[in-house]
């Protein structure tokens, strides 16, 4: 949630930022409004207070005459009080409500747009031209079926539509991603954390994905648990109603998990292999620090997802997301989208979110810096999101005869295999 001081020294900010998203304008208006019944209910119950405790020490020294009549006024006051009281916690509870429903500020250099908006900051790699080696390229499923590495029929029998095996080379692969993955993310300070796949719904408020978000999450009704979609929910909430010293910033954390997401609204959208499916694993990379220190984060995280995909030997790009894009944490989101050659397009492989002090203020996390006592920053970045850079290195690495160059980094992880060979024809 933002800062409601903010919100009051300057409500236009907050209209911009609402209108760039392109969410209602009117739920800051609604906001500042309960916010004023807010503080004048309070004021209201703190005079009426005062008011009923000098009356309380009135009262004993009262003579009899006197102490009828303070009393019949200290009645209709405790009245007074109570209405007050309750007053104040409805203007509280609302103003909270409504301030839940409030997306982060926009940073300003955010393109403004929805999800075609965006502005390309850079491209990486060469895309191979097929056509001058003398073949086709084979998407994903296909190349998956001939390596023994996917199978999607098996999946949608066991568990339905969007599921799939990896099997043989292709739960090696997976295997491999994520060992060269956490290697990294040690290697640059970042400890390592298995994370749990189910949380309290505080946590996954907290993180801003129960509001627009909320038709993608998988709820267990009866535990009132939610699967998470990314590790960035329990990261996100492991310091939770905490206070951190400001010399042990910043805090970086390495989450791996499976990650289960509804796909709501992707009807019809990738239906074909495992490029966009129900239940994933992940790499994730989340940082705590100081606010002003959080675009130099930000960019911190850029780099490592880009050293992550230039070891793989990937052709990708890095976009700025448009306003609308950004989903309701993030002041701003850099995605880095991978050349797809059976797609003929970039499509997203991580992406990195700067949340500011938006999911540290609705999980109650601060840090102490001298005498004072301060939201900080988060931030998240995806390092490999497992089925989409096996997509990517299937389709970007593939040989003519069905076999797929193992970049150098995995080699380690899959036995000194330098290619993977076909299993069938």
């Amino acid at each position: 949630m933002i800062d409601l001081r903010l919100l009051r020294e300057d409500p236009d900010r907050v209209r911009a930022s609402q209108r760039a998203r392109g969410e209602d304008v009117a739920l800051v208006d609604a906001l500042l409004s309960a916010d004023e019944r807010r503080r004048s209910s309070g004021v209201r119950f703190d005079e009426l207070r005062a008011e009923q405790k000098q009356l309380g020490k009135l009262i004993p020294k009262a003579s009899a005459d006197e102490k009828a009549e303070l009393l019949k006024k200290a009645s209709q006051l405790a009245a007074d009080v109570k209405a007050a009281d309750a007053e104040r916690d409805a203007a509280d509870t609302e103003t909270q409500e409504l301030l839940l429903q409030l997306g982060n500020l926009v940073h300003p250099d955010v393109p403004v747009g929805g999800e075609e908006d965006f502005v390309t900051l850079e491209t990486h790699g060469t895309i191979r031209d097929f056509g001058a080696e003398g073949f086709e390229p084979k998407d994903h499923l296909e190349l998956g079926t001939l390596l023994g590495a996917i199978d999607v029929e098996r999946g949608a029998k066991v568990s339905g539509s969007r599921f799939y095996f990896l099997t043989g080379v292709g739960a090696l692969l997976e295997l491999a991603l994520v060992n060269a993955a956490i290697a990294q993310a040690t290697a640059a300070g970042f400890t390592p954390m298995l994370t749990p796949a189910l949380v309290r719904p505080q946590s996954m408020a907290g993180t801003g994905f129960l509001g627009q978000a909320a038709q993608d999450v998988y709820h267990l009704d009866k535990d009132d648990l939610y699967l998470v979609g990314t590790s960035e929910v329990p990261l996100a909430a492991y310091h939770m109603d905490e206070i951190l010293d400001a010399d042990r910033l910043p805090l970086r954390y390495a989450g791996f998990s499976p990650c289960f997401r509804r796909e709501a609204g992707s009807h019809g959208k990738d239906t074909r292999g495992i490029f966009r499916v129900h239940q994933f694993d992940k790499v994730e990379m989340f940082s705590y620090v100081t606010p002003e220190d959080s675009e130099a984060e930000h960019q911190r995280l850029l780099q490592w997802e880009k050293q992550w995909l230039t070891s793989l030997e990937l052709p990708f790009r890095v976009i700025d997301v448009a306003s609308a894009d950004l989903g309701s944490s993030a002041a701003r989101k850099f995605d880095c989208e991978a050349w797809i050659p059976t797609q003929g397009k970039y499509r997203e492989l991580t992406s990195t979110s700067d949340c500011t002090e938006f999911q540290s203020r609705r999980l109650s996390i601060r840090v102490r810096d001298g005498k004072q006592v301060k939201p900080l920053a988060t931030l998240n970045g995806t390092l490999c999101a497992v089925p989409r850079t096996i997509v990517a290195i299937l389709e970007n690495h593939q040989q003519a005869d069905g076999s797929v160059y193992v970049p150098p980094v995995l080699r380690p992880f899959l036995g000194g295999r330098e290619v993977l060979e076909p299993v069938s024809k």
